[in-house]
């Protein structure tokens, strides 16, 4: 009798055993499945932002409000000033929503022009980040390392999205190059060639900057924001909370 029963037992444990390997490999897959999917979910979510923030229509007569700050910019010089706050909102949202801090006066203050359009901004917000973004004034390279990291992630992103390599580049993205171009009184002049040039120095009445400052230590002895590891800017659709205290361009 007892042979008998180890010899039904047995055959019993044997087929548990073979299933389990099985059943472990199929939790398995089903995880991975699980994590793909919320990946490209999370991914779709970021592209179809990233082309909210590309194609969003401005609240009507908020670019002209420019012309009361900077009379002498005609229609094409406004649409170019709207152009690089898409792309300064397009740094926010591909670094993962990470701190971006504003390279540029002439943008800051459509930025600031355009908060003031409260529901439209907040609207704007919500679809683009997934939340409010905060504003904070523009600044340019300097002793603050927070602001420094913000300066280099802005820099990055700006040049991915105009396929200049960040490290390398051959000319300055629009978010850079603007208050120069636009000759803003008291911007931040940035420039690609620095030779003769330190940085912050003072030429034909503007604050110039040097590009290739942002991806050198010779400013704060460190690199940070540049280059550094972002989510895919996707977030959690539903939260619409702020950043806290003070925050500007990112959390």
């Amino acid at each position: 009798q007892p042979v008998n029963l180890l010899k039904l037992i047995y055959p019993y444990k044997l087929k548990k055993q073979r299933r389990s390997p099985n059943m472990h490999i199929i939790l398995i897959v089903l995880v991975i499945l699980v994590i793909v999917i919320l990946m490209l979910r999370s991914r779709h979510i970021a592209l179809l932002r990233a082309e909210y923030i590309r194609t969003y229509m401005f609240p009507v007569g908020l670019i002209e409000k420019l012309t009361v700050l900077h009379p002498e910019l005609d229609v094409k010089d406004r649409q170019l000033v709207a152009r690089a706050l898409r792309q300064f909102f397009i740094a926010h949202l591909n670094s993962g929503r990470k701190f971006v801090s504003m390279p540029s006066q002439v943008v800051d203050e459509l930025w600031h022009e355009f908060i003031l359009y409260t529901r439209q901004y907040e609207r704007f917000c919500q679809k683009a980040f997934g939340r409010f973004l905060h504003h904070t004034p523009a600044v340019a390279l300097g002793k603050h390392r927070a602001s420094n990291a913000g300066i280099r992630r802005a820099w990055w992103y700006a040049c991915l999205e105009e396929n200049i390599n960040p490290r390398k580049a051959t000319r300055l993205p629009l978010l850079f190059a603007i208050d120069a171009k636009l000759k803003i009184a008291n911007g931040f002049h940035y420039l690609l060639d620095c030779k003769g040039i330190n940085s912050g120095e003072s030429r034909d009445g503007a604050t110039v900057y040097c590009g290739g400052d942002i991806s050198s230590t010779s400013i704060d002895g460190s690199l940070d924001g540049f280059g550094d590891t972002a989510s895919d800017g996707s977030g959690d659709s539903g939260d619409s909370g702020g950043c806290g205290g003070g925050c500007g361009g990112g959390d």
